[in-house]
């Protein structure tokens, strides 16, 4: 079993912003159940700076920057993995938890020279590891019902399964502030969300569809439309908003802004319609209803606040997005509040 530990080195690699939100739970678990300081180990790109902290038990973080996502990082290469082991060895901790299959992290993970290595036990991890292990059954599955397998085998309970993402009241105001400075004041409940941005184009909804979409709900009576993306989503949310013409002066833009300001923007909405991006992850993180557009991925399936919108066709790279249309996406959203309405 895991023991207690009084410095917890734990590592979750995956680069993305939802895959760090996906394992939100994990991590508090354990740090409680290891009771001790913990310094996460993960990407650059999972932000995690901007969305985790002492709340969540985590003490601070150190970026590994190494593999396709951080071309030209210090532990690059050979010469950067001693350097990876260095670092990680210099947190001079007594345990780590490595929450990947990957085969360098493993080494780097034996490099530390801890006494407790645990971790999920796939391939040459049962050599370098101590168990549980997580069982074969789960070695292909998605990484955040891994992470959960693996902690029910290591008998650690989670607080609640789906992820949960808090949000400080400082961080609210401040978001209602900056959509006020772009004009008529937006009240909570009061607007709609709409995730533009996309990690691929074959993943993206357009901004011909999402400008319709943003027409009917404004013509519905919202009083309000918020654009969600990072700064690449400008050019499409003026697209957006021109399409848009009369009706423009009604839609606010969230481009770029820190993950802390979008969670708490997310979650004053009255709902959340978008690609399967990080926004989809955070709306639902904190308890905002979110419309996930899945046309080409595989829709997720860990939070109940995720409603999966896909094309009657099926799931499709090419064509699959293109599939889903506006008056679509309306009568899902409808069929949803029908069906909430029985229960």
């Amino acid at each position: 079993m895991i023991p207690q530990m009084r410095h917890l080195a734990l590592i979750q690699p995956r680069v993305g912003i939802g895959d760090m939100i996906w394992h939100l739970p994990h991590i508090r678990a354990l740090a409680r159940h290891v009771a001790g300081r913990v310094t996460l180990v993960t990407r650059p790109r999972s932000m995690a700076d901007q969305l985790v902290g002492l709340e969540d038990g985590v003490h601070d973080i150190l970026y590994v920057e190494r593999g396709q996502w951080s071309p030209g990082g210090r532990h690059e290469g050979n010469a950067g993995m001693l350097r990876l082991i260095r670092d990680l060895r210099a947190l001079n901790c007594d345990g780590a938890v490595l929450m990947t299959r990957s085969r360098n992290l493993t080494l780097a993970v034996l490099g530390m020279g801890v006494r407790h290595r645990h971790g999920y036990g796939i391939g040459i991890q049962r050599r370098v590891l101590r168990g549980p292990f997580l069982p074969r059954s789960a070695w292909r599955g998605h990484p955040y019902d891994q992470a959960t397998a693996w902690m029910a085998t290591a008998g650690i309970a989670l607080d609640r399964p789906d992820p949960v993402l808090h949000v400080r009241e400082a961080d609210r105001l401040g978001a209602l502030r900056r959509l006020d400075a772009e004009g008529i004041p937006l009240l909570p409940g009061g607007f709609a969300a709409l995730g533009i941005a996309a990690s691929d184009d074959w993943k993206n909804w357009g901004a011909g569809r999402f400008a319709a979409l943003a027409t009917v709900l404004l013509r519905a009576g919202w009083p309000g439309v918020v654009l969600v993306g990072g700064p690449a989503e400008q050019g499409m949310a003026a697209a957006i908003v021109t399409a848009l013409g009369a009706q423009s002066g009604q839609v606010r833009l969230a481009l770029g802004w820190h993950l802390r300001e979008v969670a708490a923007l997310l979650a004053d909405a009255a709902f959340y319609v978008g690609n399967d991006t990080a926004a989809l992850n955070m709306a639902a993180a904190v308890g905002t209803r979110s419309y996930g557009l899945f046309g080409a991925t595989t829709p997720l399936r860990h939070s109940p606040l995720i409603i999966p919108i896909m094309p009657p066709g099926g799931l499709d790279r090419m064509h699959g997005m293109a599939g889903i249309t506006p008056d679509a996406v309306l009568q899902a959203m409808h069929d949803d509040r029908a069906n909430r309405s029985l229960d």
